[in-house]
């Protein structure tokens, strides 16, 4: 497999065009132009520069294999990587534009229960360059431009821990929000973790004001060790103390993802815990109707249980909201895609 040229920032790109005798103006060219999702092949450049960036960079990393169409207007994408893996993301339509999620590994070996993700365990991470180009083909395949982006939020919360590939997933989130390129805000990018505290400690000191996510769905370790293997190694205790030095440097608010799920976390004493546990933090709470995994046993709380513990968390003074189920009719939760095409199941 050849190296990803969308791994580079500009100034990196500047150095590698003076090192095959390029002029400077070439950079800004080929940064521009895959910028834009464009194929190497495609770039506005000389014959011999051209091919001596196919001779050592791969010309389209990643592709869409397939799209699916949701009737809610959700897009799922089958994306292949140069190497032949499969990874997947979701462009979903809200009132305020439109938001992508996108992969950080292939697979995952954090071993949640409730998500497909992990059922094939972790094959490899995605380069900086891997996981920038899902966003760049996405915006080129909407007609978006780097002037008038189709794709205006991002959210890592496909397959993978981002912070089990911390140095791709951080080289990435600069080159995402750095000038003359998509320029996605900080703001409008959202990364989720299942907890790892001492990533979680670091990233706080990065000077990037994402907004980050923790995969809570509980309200007491012994608890969380049922669903979440990870939860052996961090207490909530450490995550919340986590949570509060990212507050401390950034002045971002964090988010807690919890998922409502039947006869093990959505009755209303489990509302009451949660909101003890997070009461007067600088936090919000995303409540999670479970999308059910067909290799799972585990089912979704019913939408009466789900409003009641909304409910409960609203009038003990906790931000919280639900949120919308987004193409389940196209296997919309993280891994199922990619799990289907590998078992053969199409």
């Amino acid at each position: 497999m050849k190296k990803i040229l969308q791994d580079l920032s500009y100034e990196e790109i500047v150095s590698l065009v003076q090192r095959y005798g390029g002029q400077p103006f070439r950079a800004r060219q080929i940064f521009e132009g895959i910028m834009q999702g464009k194929r190497l092949s495609e770039l506005p450049v000389s014959a011999d520069l051209r091919s001596n960036l196919l001779e050592e960079y791969e010309d389209e990393p990643v592709k869409a294999r397939e799209i699916f169409r949701s009737k809610d207007g959700t897009k799922k994408y089958l994306f292949e990587l140069a190497d032949g893996n499969l990874i997947e993301g979701v462009l979903m339509q809200y009132k305020y534009g439109k938001t992508q999620c996108v992969s950080t590994q292939v697979g995952c070996r954090m071993g949640c229960k409730f998500c497909a993700s992990t059922l094939n365990g972790l094959i490899r991470n995605l380069t900086a360059g891997e996981i920038l180009a899902q966003i760049l083909t996405v915006n080129r395949l909407e007609g978006g431009t780097l002037k008038e982006r189709a794709v205006t939020n991002v959210v890592l919360m496909g397959s993978g821990e981002p912070f089990d590939n911390y140095d791709n997933v951080v080289r990435f989130l600069r080159n995402l929000t750095a000038e003359g390129g998509i320029r996605i805000s900080a703001r409008n990018v959202s990364l989720s973790t299942c907890g790892l505290v001492p990533s979680m400690r670091k990233f706080a000191e990065e000077g990037i004001p994402i907004n980050l996510t923790v995969s809570l769905h509980s309200v007491t370790d012994e608890e969380r060790r049922h669903t979440m293997p990870v939860a052996n190694r961090y207490s909530i205790s450490e995550i919340l103390d986590a949570c509060t030095l990212y507050f401390e440097k950034t002045g971002r608010r964090y988010i807690f993802e919890y998922s409502l799920i039947e006869g093990e976390n959505a009755d209303e004493a489990h509302a009451y815990a949660l909101a003890a546990l997070l009461k007067r933090r600088p936090c919000h709470v995303n409540l999670i109707r479970l999308n059910a995994v067909k290799e799972r046993d585990l089912k979704g709380a019913d939408a009466q249980a789900a409003r009641r513990f909304l409910d409960i968390l609203s009038g003990q003074g906790i931000s919280a909201t639900m949120r919308r189920s987004m193409g389940s009719d196209i296997g919309g939760a993280c891994g199922q895609l990619r799990a289907k095409y590998i078992s053969g199941d199409e």
